[in-house]
C-alpha cells in the first residue's frame, strides 16, 4: 500500500475553506462611521452612547442587570476582584487549565491564587477538588466555563454559600452559553467576558463584567472609571480606580457584533455537538463530555482528548501536523498547567505580597493536579470556534480527517518514528 497521508504527498482529505474571522460587514462600518463623525470618541454618556448601549444590552443577554464595559478580560478579572474586596494575604481558587490572566489578576490584586485540579471527562474545575482547598484565607472563587462549557456551577455555588465565598464567573469562552435554564455569568456575583481577537464575540480587544449585584456594579462602574461616582463633579475621585473605559469606537463594533452572537451561538452548538457525536465514534478520541445540563455549549474551542495509545503511540504534536497536512487547522491545548509557568515556579511571584511573604509554607512546585497535568502533557487537542461556523458537510469532512487518521496511524507511526531518528 502507498502513502496515503497528505504529509506523506497523498491527497488532502478536507480542501474547503472554513470561515475566516472575525466576520464583518455593514453594520460595523456604519457604527464606526457614526461615532467617527460625531467627533465624540471617547465613552460618553449622552447622547445615545454605544458603550453605554452595549452594556444593557450585553447584559441583558446573559439575563443581569448591569453591565460594565472596560479595556479588556484581565482588567476585567481584576476590576471584578477588586469589587469583591479581595486583598492581599486572601486566597482565590482557579483553575490551572486556563489562560494566565485568571491567575495573574489575583496576583495584581495582591491575593493568592490556589490552584485547584479539572474534571477529566470536562476538563472544567472539578468541586470536589475545589473543597478540599478552601481555608480561612480563601475569599472567592473563579471558575472557567472551558472552551465555552459551562461548568457544574449548581455545585460550585452551594460550596460558595457554604463556605461565604464570592464567585467570580471567567466567561471569556463561553458567550452565550447556558446551563440548568441560566446564562453563564448570571450564577455567579460577577461574570467576566473577553473581546479580544481570537473570543466569539471580537472587538479586537475588549471586555465586560456583568452582575445582578447594585452595590457590585456602582464599585465595578467607579473602579472602572478613575474612582469616580455617577452624579458628583467630575474632579471627584472616591477610590483608588483608573481609566478603563472603552471607546465609542469599540461600543460601535460590539453592538454590531452583539447583533451577530445568537445565531452564532446556535450555529456553534449544533455544529459542535454533530460533529462531537462523529469523533467520539473514533477509537482514541474522545470530546468534552457535555451533560443534560448544559443547555448550550459556546464552542469557542472543540476540545478533543486524545488517547495515545490507540493510535500506536504517536505523539500529539504528528497528530497536529498531519491534521493541518490534511486540511484542518488542529492545534494542541495549553502545553502546560498555569502552576508550571515561570512566574509560579521560579519563585518571580515571591516579589508579590500576597504569596510568600504570607504564606511561607506555599510552594508552587509541590502543586498536585494530575488531571490537568496529563491533560496538558498528553491529551488536549482542539479547533477554533471559527470552525464550527461552517456547513454540515464540512463538519463530516472534518471528522473525515480524524477517521483517515486512525485508519492511517500505522504511517503515522512510522512519520513519527523517522521524526525521532532525524
Amino acid at each position: 500500500m502507498g502513502k496515503q497521508l497528505a504529509i506523506h504527498g497523498g491527497p488532502k482529505a478536507f480542501t474547503s475553506d472554513l470561515p475566516k474571522w472575525p466576520i464583518f460587514g455593514k453594520e460595523e462600518e456604519e457604527g464606526l462611521l457614526q461615532v467617527l463623525h460625531s467627533g465624540a470618541w471617547g465613552r460618553q454618556e449622552t447622547p445615545n452612547p454605544q458603550v453605554g448601549r452595549f452594556e444593557q444590552r450585553f447584559a441583558e443577554a446573559h439575563e443581569c442587570k448591569y453591565g460594565v464595559a472596560n479595556t479588556n478580560g484581565t482588567v476585567a478579572l481584576r476590576l471584578a476582584l477588586m469589587a469583591c474586596g479581595i486583598k492581599a494575604g486572601d486566597e482565590v481558587i482557579v483553575t490551572p487549565f486556563t489562560f494566565l490572566a485568571t491567575a495573574s489578576a489575583v496576583v495584581e490584586a495582591n491575593a493568592t491564587p490556589i490552584f485547584a485540579d479539572i474534571e477529566p471527562d470536562t476538563y472544567t474545575i472539578d468541586p470536589k477538588s475545589i473543597e478540599k482547598l478552601i481555608t480561612p484565607r480563601t475569599k472567592a472563587i473563579i471558575p472557567v466555563h472551558l472552551g465555552g462549557l459551562p461548568c457544574k456551577m449548581d455545585e460550585i455555588m452551594a460550596i460558595a454559600k457554604k463556605h461565604g465565598l464570592y464567585v467570580i464567573e471567567d466567561c471569556c469562552h463561553a458567550h452565550g452559553a447556558r446551563y440548568k435554564g441560566k446564562s453563564v455569568g448570571s450564577y455567579g456575583n460577577i461574570g467576566v467576558f473577553s473581546f479580544q481577537s481570537s473570543k466569539n464575540m471580537s472587538s479586537g480587544e475588549g471586555g465586560a463584567l456583568v452582575t445582578n449585584d447594585k452595590e457590585l456594579h456602582h464599585l465595578l462602574y467607579s473602579f472602572h472609571n478613575c474612582g469616580r461616582e455617577p452624579g458628583h463633579p467630575w474632579y471627584r475621585h472616591f477610590r483608588c480606580g483608573g481609566n478603563y473605559r472603552l471607546s465609542e469606537f469599540v461600543g460601535a463594533i460590539l453592538n454590531a457584533q452583539l447583533d451577530r452572537l445568537e445565531d452564532q451561538t446556535k450555529t456553534r452548538d449544533a455544529n459542535g455537538r454533530y460533529l462531537g457525536k462523529l469523533v467520539d465514534k473514533i477509537p482514541g478520541l474522545k470530546t468534552q463530555h457535555i451533560s443534560a445540563d448544559v443547555d448550550r455549549h459556546a464552542f469557542h474551542l472543540f476540545v478533543v482528548r486524545y488517547d495515545a495509545s490507540a493510535f500506536g503511540g504517536v505523539p500529539r504534536e504528528v497528530i497536529v501536523e498531519a491534521a493541518k497536512a490534511e486540511g484542518i487547522p488542529l492545534a494542541l491545548g495549553y502545553p502546560i498547567a498555569l502552576y508550571q509557568q515561570p512566574m509560579f515556579r521560579e519563585g518571580v511571584f515571591g516579589s508579590y505580597t500576597g504569596c510568600y511573604i504570607d504564606h511561607p509554607q506555599l510552594d508552587y512546585k509541590k502543586t498536585d493536579c494530575p488531571v490537568c497535568d496529563n491533560a496538558c502533557a498528553n491529551e488536549a487537542l482542539w479547533l477554533l470556534h471559527q470552525n464550527l461556523l461552517g456547513t454540515r458537510e464540512q463538519m463530516d469532512g472534518i471528522a473525515a480527517v480524524f477517521k483517515k487518521l486512525y485508519d492511517n496511524r500505522e504511517e503515522l507511526a512510522e512519520f513519527a518514528a523517522q521524526q525521532a531518528r532525524a
